[in-house]
C-alpha cells in the first residue's frame, strides 16, 4: 500500500481530534485522542457471517457513538490486515473474505465524511509504533494473532516502501500445514493462535480454547507444551532468517496470543538464540512493549500524521 501523503500543516477547518482504528478479523480496537482530554477507547466485535455491508453498518454506528459520547475527529488512521491494492479497494481477507472486492477507501469516507482517512498495513504500523517506543531505527516485529502479522523497520522507514512485509506468509515448513492463502507452511500456519490451538486439541483430542491453552501450560500439561513449542519454533526460524537478510537491532515479538501466553515470548526467544550462527548471532527478541495494541498506535500515529501534528515523542503508556 502506497504511503499516505502528508499535509503542509493541520487544516483549522478540521477538528484537532485524531482516531487510530485498528480493524481485525473478529474485533475493531478504536482510539481517540486530542490535546488537553482524555482518549476515548472502545472494542467492539463484529457481528457474524462476516457480511461487509453489515459489518461497515457496525462501524458507522460506532462512530456516531464515538462523534456522541466524545467528539468530532479530523483525521482517521486505519489498520487492516486485508490486502488492498493501490485504488484502496480489498483484494483478499481469509479474515473476512466478504469483504474481498469493497471500495474500502470508499467505505471510509462514507463512514468518516468530515475526516481525511487513509489505510495501512497493520503490521507495518504495529512495527513502526513498537520501533518508536523502543528508540530502535531497525526492527522487525512478529504479531501473533488470529494470523501472524508483521513488519520491518529499517532507518526508521516501513521497508518495503511500495508494500507491506508479508512476514506470516514467510515459509517456514515446506510440507507443513496449509495456510489460509493455499500455500503450505506459511509461518502463519504453524504459529497462529488458530494454528496452535488446532494442534493442542489434535494432541489432547478434544476442542481446546485459549484460556485450555493457558491452563495447560501453567499445569505442565504435554499437549500444550508441545503446541506452544512447535509455534515458538517456527517464530524462531523466521527471526533467525529475518536476522539474515536484514540485521536488525532487535526483534519484537507482540499481538493479542503472544501477550496472552506467559512464557511465550522467552520461548521465542531462547529458541532464536540457540539457532544462531557463530558471526551472525539471532537478534535480540524482545516482547512487545504495548502489547497487543501495536497496532491500534501505529493507526493513532499514522492519523496524527495525516493531520499534520507531531508524532507522540514520549512512551505511550503500557497495558
Amino acid at each position: 500500500m502506497p504511503d499516505p501523503r502528508r499535509p503542509a500543516g493541520p487544516d483549522p477547518r478540521r477538528p484537532d481530534g485524531v482516531l487510530g482504528v485498528d480493524v481485525g478479523g473478529t474485533k475493531v480496537a478504536l482510539r481517540a485522542e486530542a490535546a488537553g482530554r482524555p482518549a476515548y477507547d472502545r472494542v467492539f466485535h463484529w457481528p457474524r457471517g462476516g457480511d461487509a455491508t453489515a459489518d461497515l453498518a457496525v462501524l458507522a454506528a460506532e462512530a456516531d457513538r464515538l462523534r456522541g459520547a466524545w467528539g468530532p475527529v479530523g483525521a482517521v488512521g486505519v489498520a487492516m490486515p486485508a490486502t488492498t491494492d493501490a485504488a484502496g479497494t480489498v483484494t483478499t481477507w481469509p479474515g473476512r473474505p466478504g469483504w474481498a472486492g469493497l471500495d474500502l477507501a470508499g467505505a471510509l469516507r462514507r463512514v468518516f465524511p468530515d475526516a481525511t482517512t487513509a489505510v495501512a498495513d497493520d503490521g507495518d504500523l504495529a512495527a513502526l509504533a513498537e520501533a518508536r517506543h523502543a528508540g530502535h531505527d531497525d526492527v522487525v516485529y512478529l504479531g501473533v494473532g488470529t494470523g501472524v502479522g508483521g513488519g520491518v523497520v529499517l532507518a526508521g522507514r516501513s521497508v518495503p516502501g511500495r508494500s507491506s512485509a508479508e512476514v506470516g506468509h514467510m515459509v517456514v515448513a515446506l510440507d507443513g500445514a496449509r495456510c489460509d492463502c493455499g500455500r503450505r507452511g506459511c509461518l502463519q500456519s504453524v504459529a497462529s493462535g488458530p494454528a496452535t490451538l488446532r494442534r493442542a486439541g489434535a494432541a489432547r483430542g478434544a476442542e481446546v480454547s485459549f484460556d485450555d491453552l493457558r491452563a495447560g501450560l501453567r499445569d505442565g500439561r504435554t499437549w500444550a507444551v508441545d503446541a506452544v513449542e512447535a509455534s515458538c519454533r517456527a517464530l524462531a526460524a523466521a527471526v533467525v532468517s529475518l536476522g539474515e537478510l536484514l540485521d536488525p537491532a532487535v526483534a519484537i515479538v507482540g499481538g493479542g496470543f503472544a501477550a496472552g501466553l506467559p512464557g511465550f515470548v522467552p520461548l521465542v526467544a531462547d529458541r532464536a538464540r540457540s539457532a544462531g550462527r557463530p558471526g551472525r548471532p539471532a537478534p535480540p527478541v524482545l516482547p512487545a512493549a504495548l502489547g497487543g495494541l501495536s497496532s491500534l498506535h501505529g493507526a493513532v500515529e499514522l492519523a496524527r500524521g495525516l493531520a499534520g501534528a507531531p508524532h507522540s515523542r514520549s512512551p505511550v503508556s503500557t497495558p
